[in-house]
């Protein structure tokens, strides 16, 4: 679709500046120098390491969503959202189905 001065327009496409480029990348290495000094340099016992790592791990996933992959709340983006929603849902599905299946063997194997 064209716009009266000739230039092609994508509805629902947004693409990030450099700027926003630039915070994601300075963020994303933010969030794993930390949890990295702390397994090489521990300071902290092993859980409140664990926790740390799990946290930035799950704040790393939304700097990745929100700045590089552009994943917001406007109207544009509701199909991905809802797309990246029931990718999430499968997977876990997938994962707690297997680890019951293989809990389940694993019982019926100690039983014989």
């Amino acid at each position: 679709m064209a716009n009266e001065h000739g230039h092609v327009v994508h509805a629902g496409s947004s693409h990030g500046s450099t700027k926003s480029y630039i915070i994601g990348f300075i963020l994303s290495v933010i969030l794993t120098v930390i949890p990295f000094g702390l397994v090489m340099y521990p300071t902290l016992s092993e859980s409140a390491t664990l926790i740390v790592i799990w946290v930035m791990a799950i704040v790393q996933i939304f700097v990745h969503l929100g700045f590089f992959l552009h994943m917001n709340t406007s109207s544009e983006q509701r199909w991905n959202v809802v797309a990246f929603a029931f990718t999430i849902l499968i997977t876990v599905i997938v994962v707690a189905g297997s680890l019951w299946i293989i809990h389940g063997m694993h019982s019926n194997m100690l039983a014989h």
